[in-house]
């Protein structure tokens, strides 16, 4: 069993939700991935991902596509590319990932709760 965490754990990491608005490949990464511009609402606006997340998915396919991403980790620089925010998902049974999805939409910017 995992290590329990209190609310105040929770409530640390600040999940939103965001439409990604562009998605391009990104060939200068070391494993496959796309860049990502993801709208995240008037509060935070638009940011940057790097996201490894290929195997299931086209960048065509990807525009206008709501996401949960972790805004409060500290960007990362990927080769020239600085990524902003943490798109979330899940491995798969071949270890690629899936979009963490919604059930229905909800405003950009939007905290889980």
């Amino acid at each position: 069993m995992p290590d329990l965490i209190t609310w105040a754990d929770f409530e640390r990491v600040d999940l939103r939700v965001g439409t990604i608005l562009e998605a391009r490949e990104f060939p200068e990464a070391r494993r496959p991935a796309y860049q990502l511009l993801i709208d995240l609402g008037p509060e935070i606006g638009h940011k940057r991902s790097s996201a490894q997340i290929t195997q299931h998915y086209h960048p065509t396919d990807l525009v206008g596509r709501q996401v949960l991403c972790v805004v409060n980790f500290p960007p990362k620089q990927i080769g020239k590319f600085m990524s902003e925010v943490l798109v979330t998902g899940a491995a798969d049974e071949q270890g690629y990932i899936v979009l963490a999805a919604l059930a229905g939409p909800a405003p950009n910017g939007s905290r889980l709760i």
